[in-house]
């Protein structure tokens, strides 16, 4: 009992944290909880908070859910600017892409609400800042997922255009850099491969914001008309629709609480 109750004041994520603490409260309730009772608990907690919000909503997460991905996901080497951080939360949201990755070296990654109209609220925003390496740690971290780095950047010579890139060789991390120097040597120098979008003016470069936009929707794209098995499990499904349930629902631990007590009463 003691040990519980220990477990309880540990310092984990609040989004993934959350189930894990109901369920030791529900042991403290002296209710066993067989190892499967998770993600039992986590269907039937979906039911009960489905009641809370509108018939509406509940099949708009459905149908949000049927075109998330993982297979795809966005890698920010230090963006400073809040307008384009915003917009490039926005354009994944848009797009599907659940999971962004945000490397912090220099300067810290903020959101403007007024862009973002939101999207970082249904996003995954995983955060590299307690390092003096994090772009490294990022780029581990992505590997050991399964990813493979590209980086979108003019590498002379290694450089796959868009419109030829191919998205049947793995899983993809795309990595963007600051507005004014684009990605850091390091990153440069330690990714797996090189993608840039062709252009027939002046200019060398697209603003950070559009570049991420028109990249990610045609590989989205050409992901959709392939047979990859790009979208999420089931169970990913689930606790992320929770997660957006919690997200929606005023003062949704009461709720969680309230039904605990119904469960284990």
């Amino acid at each position: 009992m003691y040990l519980l109750r220990k477990l309880l004041n540990l310092k984990l994520p609040q989004d993934s944290a959350r189930s894990f603490k109901i369920l030791i409260l529900w042991l403290l309730k002296g209710v066993d909880a067989p190892p499967f009772l998770f993600s039992m608990y986590e269907k039937e907690l979906i039911k009960y908070l489905e009641k809370f919000v509108s018939e509406r909503r509940v099949k708009l997460f459905d149908e949000v859910l049927s075109y998330r991905t993982k297979y795809i996901t966005l890698v920010l080497e230090d963006i400073y600017q809040p307008h384009n951080a915003s917009a490039v939360l926005r354009t994944c949201d848009c797009l599907g892409i659940q999971e962004v990755n945000i490397i912090e070296n220099r300067n810290k990654y903020s959101v403007n609400p007024d862009v973002a109209l939101g999207a970082d609220k249904w996003l995954d925003m995983i955060k590299y800042n307690r390092s003096d390496n994090n772009t490294t740690e990022a780029f581990k971290n992505l590997r050991g997922k399964g990813y493979r780095i590209v980086a979108t950047t003019l590498h002379e010579g290694d450089e796959v255009s868009l419109d030829k890139f191919d998205i049947n060789k793995g899983e993809i991390a795309l990595v963007f850099g600051t507005e004014m120097h684009g990605l850091s040597k390091q990153a440069v120098d330690n990714a797996d491969e090189y993608l840039k979008i062709p252009m027939l003016g002046f200019t060398e470069s697209f603003n950070i914001s559009v570049s991420a936009a028109i990249i990610t929707y045609q590989l989205v794209k050409s992901l959709h008309e392939s047979d990859i098995p790009w979208q999420l499990s089931e169970n990913e499904k689930m606790l992320l629709k929770l997660n957006w349930l919690r997200k929606t629902i005023k003062r949704s631990e009461l709720l969680e609480k309230k039904f605990i007590d119904m469960k284990s009463g």
